[in-house]
């Protein structure tokens, strides 16, 4: 029985979190334009996060290098949360608050993009990320959730997801991430 309860509640939860995804229209409409923008000017996409948003970060990257759907050319998407000796090199070095930082100073140019992702708004390393992508001109997205914790306001678009669940947020960003990557691959040339 206690089975079934928790299902309920995990598809109600899901359920509100999703639907509050309708607000962000506008936000997610701004972080397509600035990704297919940057992608057809010849400028490429980094994207990090810290445990599953690492994974979505990798997944985000995977659409654009590989292909979402459609059979088209690959564009340039590097996430930042994969090399286990760089980011341990650079978090025993640096701390690992500049492990994202650090990349983003070795790799982004103005004109590329940093798109940082977060479930709470409070890891400093994306903070930090976007503040290097910020200082080295590249245009920033970060996807957060609760209330945006220290992070929000830093990237050109935040993409905010509200609630209390980090599995709910966390399911809501790869939804918003796909939906990104399904709007972006009908705009990009193939």
């Amino acid at each position: 029985m206690r089975e079934n309860e928790i299902l309920k509640s995990a598809i109600s939860a899901a359920t509100k979190t999703f639907q509050s995804v309708a607000t962000l229209q506008s936000q997610i409409t701004q972080a397509t334009d600035l990704i297919s923008n940057c992608l057809t000017n010849g400028n490429k996409v980094l994207a990090c996060g810290n445990g599953g948003s690492a994974a979505d970060a990798a997944d985000f990257c995977t659409e654009f290098a590989c292909r979402f759907v459609e059979d088209r050319r690959p564009y340039p998407a590097i996430n930042l949360s994969q090399g286990g000796s760089l980011i341990t090199a650079t978090g025993n070095d640096y701390g690992f608050d500049e492990v994202f930082a650090r990349q983003v100073r070795a790799f982004g140019n103005p004109g590329d993009l940093l798109i940082a992702v977060s479930t709470s708004g409070k890891s400093k390393n994306i903070r930090r990320a976007i503040e290097e992508g910020r200082a080295r001109k590249l245009k920033t997205i970060a996807v957060l959730g609760r209330d945006g914790g220290s992070t929000a306001g830093l990237a050109d678009v935040d993409l905010v997801v509200k609630g209390d669940s980090t599995a709910r947020i966390q399911e809501a960003h790869k939804f918003i991430l796909h939906v990104i990557c399904e709007i972006c691959e009908a705009r990009l040339p193939k």
